[in-house]
């Protein structure tokens, strides 16, 4: 583990009174580990726009089955991008409606512009890409 290092912040009251409020919604029991969880979400970020690193993410769905050959035009996507897609849990939430989760791992642009045409697949009703890190850069 790094050495641990002190330093001050300056910020003005009513902002830190909505920060530890929120943090202790949020169920943390200092200030620092919330503005550490803070710099590492930025640090991903920066990391996802790094086109030279690898990231991981997820990529979700959620469609009508029913919908014509909709289900058929996701596979063929997920075929076409198998090299990025580690694995997929399908569920169906009720009698037309499934959901996809598909875990994706690469470059950071491929991973992005494959949950980009996976979402915009016409007939897709919601769709999101989470992104996270192989925890590689935030030792």
């Amino acid at each position: 583990m790094a050495d641990l290092v002190r330093f001050g912040v300056s910020i003005p009251d009513d902002l830190l009174e909505r920060f530890d409020e929120l943090i202790s919604n949020k169920g943390y029991t200092n200030r620092s580990e919330a503005i550490r969880d803070l710099i590492r979400d930025r640090l991903v970020d920066h990391e996802w726009s790094q086109s030279t690193h690898d990231v991981v993410g997820t990529v979700t769905v959620v469609y009508n089955h029913e919908q014509s050959d909709l289900a058929q035009k996701l596979t063929e996507i997920q075929h076409t991008k198998h090299d990025l897609i580690v694995s997929a849990v399908h569920v169906h939430l009720d009698q037309h409606n499934c959901l996809e989760v598909l875990i994706m791992r690469g470059g950071s642009e491929e991973v992005r512009k494959a949950g980009e045409q996976l979402i915009s697949t016409r007939g897709v009703k919601h769709g999101k890409i989470t992104m996270t890190t192989t925890g590689k850069e935030l030792d």
